[in-house]
């Protein structure tokens, strides 16, 4: 039984993508990789494709965070703080569950992310909710990223 990982998705199997992996024995947080070459433009939003998506149990999200160093050096950080990646993401209909990265360029020059550049962690947790919860367990995710509406 698979409890949690990474996969490549279908359409970035043939790109060579490297699966998120820990740099020591105590990093709680597994770096992920851009896909792909791409520019952040200075005071802009860009998304940047990871080619990857995870699985995990059903009272587990993945949290995203920049990674501190290429954050500090660039000036740059994730427009919504911190990503959170919930289990039923994983193999939606609109996107198969690719992890795509919202980064807010600070400063005032371009900055090149090239494909294979590690630019956030992801690291794994548990949650808990409340007593008398109102979700349906006919609520089921219909699509992709921002899929479970505005309000």
């Amino acid at each position: 039984m698979k409890l949690r990982g990474f996969e490549v998705v279908t359409a970035y199997q043939e790109e060579q993508i490297n699966l998120p992996t820990r740099k020591t024995i105590a990093s709680a947080g597994y770096d992920i990789e851009a896909s792909e070459d791409v520019v952040l433009e200075p005071h802009k939003v860009c998304i940047i494709p990871t080619g990857i998506k995870a699985y995990m149990q059903a009272d587990e999200y993945l949290g995203i965070h920049i990674r501190s160093g290429f954050s500090i050096k660039k000036s740059l950080s994730l427009i919504n703080s911190q990503g959170i990646i919930d289990a039923d993401y994983y193999n939606n209909v609109d996107n198969e569950g690719h992890i795509m990265i919202a980064v807010f360029n600070h400063g005032d020059q371009p900055v090149d992310i090239e494909k294979g550049m590690r630019i956030v962690q992801g690291v794994f947790y548990k949650y808990l909710t409340v007593d008398d919860d109102l979700v349906s367990e006919n609520a089921i995710r219909q699509g992709g990223i921002g899929s479970t509406g505005e309000k």
